[in-house]
């Protein structure tokens, strides 16, 4: 079942692996002494949507912002109708891009979003692939269309890509350690959901956000890919018991650049065990380019089956009339920054 399609089917959008047995105890995650100036986020699915609302609640911590399959910021509003035909499909038409201005307009006079030059400032990477019948490739566009608003020179801040006979997913140029079985069909995905397109989305991503990098090595990759307890931000609603981390040889005294890849529904570990945490393509560059990567990971439930991120409200509709799940207040997004924090942290205090 395609990575949020099961949404209609369920709710919406709606190593490594298994949840955490009763005794077993995870360490916390480290404080890594990272770059405050050179902090990135990626995401893929309900990830990009959740990337697009850390970026925008709180640019001033993020120089880059990645996005694939996935719409623009706020094309829910919060309700689940919009999310599935709006922000997926365009069965209600296309998403209502002065209705989302209008609500982006009261967060900044509420201070729940960052201010507008801080938004500008940041660099994006746009992705679609054009056979994606789950996200429709319009809303990648649109996405796009909303940042050539925001950024204070589009032209040179801005790359949207769109690949040809690429269905929906993460792109991946397998490499000899990458598993065959993991693989999904370019353009159908299923799965994983890494699509076996012989397309280095991870290289192409970060290339743009952060410039010129070295390419990877051929040998294996070299760092520490490790399972850390998320128990510290488990009260934000949709949260799994354990993340990721890889830490490259080298960056355990600090001064490494992070990114934080998010992934889509269907694609945390507990649904596809470590296929996304180990062969995205992010550790091969994050280890030529002393870079972390974070993979925070989603939970399921009745309320989100698929273990999707909280792109249209529902970790904040219980109690809020009106969710603030795309704000500075939203639960989610305050684990994750909680989670940047932490590795913000110097590792000699």
């Amino acid at each position: 079942m395609p990575l949020l399609a099961s949404v209609a089917a369920g709710l919406v959008l709606t190593g490594l692996a298994a949840p955490l047995a009763a005794a077993e105890r995870l360490p916390e995650l480290p404080p890594l002494g990272i770059a405050a100036d050179d902090v990135s986020v990626v995401g893929v699915s309900s990830g990009g949507y959740m990337a697009t609302q850390l970026a925008v609640a709180w640019p001033e911590r993020f120089s880059g912002l990645g996005v694939l399959a996935a719409g623009p910021w706020s094309c829910a509003r919060g309700a689940l109708r919009l999310a599935l035909g709006q922000c997926m499909t365009s069965r209600l038409g296309a998403p209502e891009l002065d209705e989302v201005a209008n609500r982006h307009r009261d967060y900044l006079e509420r201070d729940l979003v960052g201010d507008r030059q801080a938004l500008a400032q940041l660099r994006v990477f746009v992705w679609h692939g054009t056979e994606d019948d789950t996200v429709s490739p319009d809303l990648g566009r649109a996405l796009a269309e909303q940042f050539q608003g925001w950024l204070a020179t589009p032209e040179e801040q801005l790359l949207q890509l769109e690949s040809e006979d690429i269905g929906h997913g993460w792109p991946v140029m397998a490499r000899v350690a990458t598993p065959v079985d993991i693989l999904a069909d370019c353009r159908h995905g299923g799965g994983t959901q890494l699509l076996a397109c012989g397309l280095d989305i991870a290289g192409e991503a970060l290339g743009w956000l952060h410039g010129e990098l070295a390419p990877p090595a051929e040998a294996a990759v070299g760092g520490n890919l490790m399972r850390f307890d998320q128990a510290e931000v488990r009260d934000a609603k949709g949260l799994a018991d354990a993340g990721y981390l890889f830490v490259p040889e080298g960056c355990e005294d600090g001064g490494c650049g992070l990114t934080m890849a998010l992934h889509g529904c269907g694609m945390g570990a507990g649904q596809i065990d470590d296929a996304f945490v180990r062969h995205s393509g992010l550790n091969d560059w994050a280890t030529t380019n002393r870079r972390v990567i974070l993979y925070p990971q989603a939970d399921t439930s009745l309320a989100n089956p698929q273990g999707c991120w909280d792109w249209w409200g529902f970790a904040e509709s219980a109690w809020q009339l009106n969710p603030l799940h795309d704000t500075r207040q939203g639960t989610q997004i305050g684990a994750l920054m909680g989670m940047i924090d932490r590795l913000a942290e110097s590792p000699d205090d």
